[in-house]
């Protein structure tokens, strides 16, 4: 299945096209001039994610004549010091590596480091001159400050921001915090207000590493740009819709932080929650960022908050085995490692069809997918001959691996009177080659740029923290299911479906393929 334009450089186009002063290669905007300031650069994202992203960007002509990347840590280091563990970083890490001598001989002179304490007016203050002294001598206004810091941290370091003049309401520098905004509804409210007294919401960026996803971002294309999907995206023929997004390694060395957050709190309050909203909303009024967010929390309002009597039979929570055996986890966790949920989408497009959510630990495969169930055919004609050799009509949205889609439907079999399920398929690599920027990448450029299409709302946020608090409290009383490491959960999980009539897609045969 190919789409209708296969020049990559629509295919790459931005999702809502921003104001851009020349065209770079692969279609890329170019970026205007600006600082960004990394606070707690001497962290793992920062050397995975953030500076490789930045230097992607670099890589593929997207950055500006001249711009700056800060790193603010409390760890002394001189510029150079600072360098080489970025490079370092590169060369484990970046899309790019082996990292050329020509790239980074470029991407160096950026490159420099801020000592300071996150709570230390002071250290925001001499952060405060050598901006002012940017702006002066290099033209450098736009300021981003990204906070790779542990949530304790968001509050207190946007509050000395505010404090040294460096954002505010009236103040345009932009902030893009990290998952997890809270740890449940009241902390997350505590923190927008504690946030939004500090500056704009339209200058606070919320980021979520899954809509960079080159896929997630074409859901909206998918559905909006192509006429033959619309009309039978509803609850008419899509009978129900299945979101998993499934981890092969355990939890490994991240025992103490996980033992705290669990599956619901990591991967299903925000990522899962997002994957669901886009796939389910409503055309926007137009590609702003704001009636695309609309439409967003419009399907997250529409979701019934779960009662605790509904909740055993609509919700499963597990374990693997061994879970509490690792390293900083508690011997009597009950902290999930897996968690599956029923929803239900109360508006006039998705009255009775279920949205089925997984996500889990040390399972079979590694692979985020949303498949789109539909219904089977009115008059089953070829029923009586082929029983149950008629597999319903599914669309696979592939996330990762191997990003892209394909459509499963039934077809005879040359020279025999029988039916086996064939696919259609559009792969991503196949169609336009091996370029993918990372979800990194995208989200960088668009923070620089002001465009909040792919970030979370205040709003967003909060819904999504409604629904899993109150499945997180029906579980308070409810026993923990168990799953041998390597299989695709517990067995409840599978009940829950068949309780339906349903069951979950086979992703084995495309995870094989």
């Amino acid at each position: 299945m190919s789409p209708t334009a296969t020049a990559p450089a629509k295919a790459k186009a931005a999702l809502v096209t921003a104001p851009q002063s020349a065209p770079a290669k692969n279609g890329q905007r170019i970026l205007p001039p600006f600082v960004m300031v990394i606070f707690g650069a001497s962290g793992d994202l920062t050397n995975r994610k953030l500076v490789p992203a930045l230097f992607g960007l670099q890589h593929e002509g997207a950055m500006p004549a001249d711009y700056s990347i800060i790193g603010f840590a409390r760890r002394p280091k001189s510029d150079d010091e600072f360098r080489q563990e970025m490079k370092e970083g590169l060369d484990k890490f970046s899309r790019l590596r082996p990292v050329s001598d020509t790239d980074w001989k470029n991407f160096t002179p950026k490159l420099s480091y801020h000592q300071g304490n996150f709570d230390d007016p002071k250290a925001y203050q001499a952060l405060k001159k050598t901006l002012d002294e940017f702006k002066k001598t290099r033209g450098l206004t736009q300021h981003v400050f990204y906070l790779a810091t542990a949530p304790d941290y968001f509050a207190t370091v946007v509050q000395q921001l505010a404090a040294a003049g460096l954002v505010g309401h009236n103040i345009p520098g932009r902030v893009v915090v990290e998952k997890p905004f809270g740890h449940d509804y009241a902390s997350a409210k505590t923190l927008v207000t504690d946030l939004q007294a500090c500056l704009n919401e339209s200058n606070l960026f919320r980021i979520d590493h899954y809509l960079g996803k080159e896929t997630v971002q074409n859901l909206l294309y998918f559905r909006f740009a192509n006429s033959i999907w619309e009309p039978i995206w509803n609850s008419n023929l899509i009978d129900n819709i299945q979101i998993t997004v499934a981890e092969k390694e355990g939890v490994g060395t991240r025992g103490a932080f996980y033992d705290g957050v669990g599956a619901m709190r990591d991967m299903v309050q925000n990522h899962m929650m997002q994957l669901l909203s886009i796939t389910a909303m409503e055309p926007p009024a137009n590609l702003s960022s704001e009636s695309i967010r609309d439409e967003k929390v419009k399907v997250l309002r529409s979701i019934p908050t779960p009662k605790a009597e509904t909740i055993p039979a609509s919700t499963v929570r597990a374990q693997y085995d061994g879970y509490r055996q690792t390293d900083r986890v508690s011997p009597n966790s009950s902290t999930e490692t897996y968690a599956a949920l029923k929803l239900q989408i109360d508006n006039w497009r998705w009255s009775g069809v279920p949205f089925y959510l997984r996500t889990g630990k040390a399972l079979t495969t590694r692979a985020s997918e949303i498949v789109v169930v539909f219904r089977r055919p009115p008059a089953a004609l070829f029923r009586a001959e082929f029983g149950d050799l008629l597999h319903r009509n599914a669309m696979h949205i592939r996330l990762q691996p191997d990003e892209g889609v394909h459509l499963c439907f039934n077809a005879k079999q040359p020279g025999r009177s029988s039916v086996q399920p064939v696919d259609m398929e559009f792969c991503y690599s196949t169609e336009f080659g091996s370029y993918s920027p990372e979800a990194y990448e995208r989200l960088l450029g668009d923070a620089i740029f002001g465009d909040s299409t792919l970030f979370t709302r205040a709003d967003e946020v909060l819904e999504a923290w409604r629904i899993v608090d109150s499945i997180r409290d029906g579980w308070k009383n409810s026993p923990m299911a168990k799953y041998a490491t390597g299989s695709w959960g517990p067995a409840e999980s599978d009940r829950m479906l068949q309780a339906d009539g349903n069951n979950w897609v086979d992703l084995d045969a495309r995870a094989k393929a």
